[in-house]
């Protein structure tokens, strides 16, 4: 009798901690929670951190998350205004604002993120294909840094103004998508392209486009390199020719000098006393003698020559 009481007591007791501990849940700081029963929502959500009670086996408590929320967008194919087919890859930040409605629109965040998908890609393809491609590149009207030789290169759109902007463009896929999502329970925070790219195909004939015109401009630098050689070659050939063509003037000038000075000398030699001047004549002659004579030669002169005098008499009378 006493065991079958202990062991009652026992059970009462265990269903007392399981009753208890069923009804008790814990909301920490990122969490906030809505209370249903029978699928039906009963009061305001929760979101004071701490421990809460329910009704046990009866209510449910479902947890949502209080923080931002990422969403990532799949890249689409998209083609702008002006008929240029791009890959845009979209990326964006969102909060659970309302989660009554959240519970009761999309359930939960794997429903969130669908029906973001839904809507954030049909505005972003709608806010797209009212611009041109230039808009969705720039941001402002600033004038581009642009070196000459590309100036001439660069199509008119590269270096038109532009009339809204990427930061614009965004704003309106916002304001556009902001109040559909507000429907759901969700705040949409923020949304950026991730990247914006060319089809594979179009992407290939821009680099080939570029690579001709940078081959382009350096064969324009090549040339005026070539030029800019050649006018130095030539000029120093010019130089050249001048400084050796003063430099024989100069010679020619000097060489003018000392023989004027050895002539100068030779007669102011020349004019001296007489016996200078014989002596003179001899030695010249004997010179002359030395490098016109040898051993073997034979000469037929007349006495009367004057190459003969000094053979004559040694005076050469």
């Amino acid at each position: 009798m006493n065991n079958s009481k202990s062991l009652f007591i026992i059970i009462v007791v265990l269903a007392v901690l399981i009753v208890i501990f069923s009804a008790a849940y814990t909301v920490n700081e990122t969490q906030q929670v809505v209370i249903t029963q029978f699928g039906e929502t009963v009061g305001a959500p929760i979101s004071e951190p701490g421990i809460h009670f329910k009704i046990p086996l009866v209510q449910k408590a479902n947890f949502f998350d209080k923080r931002f929320l990422e969403w990532d967008g799949d890249r689409d194919q998209v083609p702008t205004k002006d008929r240029r087919f791009i890959w845009v890859d979209t990326y964006a930040r969102w909060r659970i604002d309302d989660p009554l409605l959240f519970l009761q629109r999309v359930t939960n965040e794997r429903g969130a993120q669908s029906r973001l998908d839904d809507i954030l890609d049909s505005e972003t393809k709608s806010a797209i294909a009212r611009y041109d491609l230039v808009e969705l590149i720039r941001t402002s009207n600033r004038d581009p840094q642009i070196i000459d030789e590309l100036r001439d290169d660069l199509s008119s759109d590269q270096l038109s103004e532009i009339s809204a902007g990427r930061e614009q463009i965004l704003s309106e896929i916002i304001s556009a998508a902001a109040p559909k999502l507000k429907e759901l329970g969700i705040e949409l925070l923020d949304l950026r392209f991730k990247r914006i790219k060319f089809l594979d195909e179009v992407q290939q004939r821009i680099f080939e486009r570029m690579i001709a015109e940078r081959r382009r401009i350096a064969e324009k630098f090549r040339s005026e390199g070539q030029g800019e050689a050649s006018r130095i070659l030539g000029n120093k050939e010019r130089d050249l020719k001048e400084i050796q063509s003063d430099a024989y003037r100069q010679a020619e000038e000097i060489k003018g000098k000392a023989d004027a000075e050895a002539t100068a000398i030779y007669a102011s030699a020349y004019d001296r006393d007489n016996e200078t001047r014989e002596f003179y004549r001899f030695l010249k002659t004997m010179e002359t003698y030395e490098a016109t004579l040898s051993e073997k030669d034979l000469l037929i002169l007349s006495t009367k020559s004057d190459f003969f005098k000094f053979l004559r008499t040694p005076s050469g009378r």
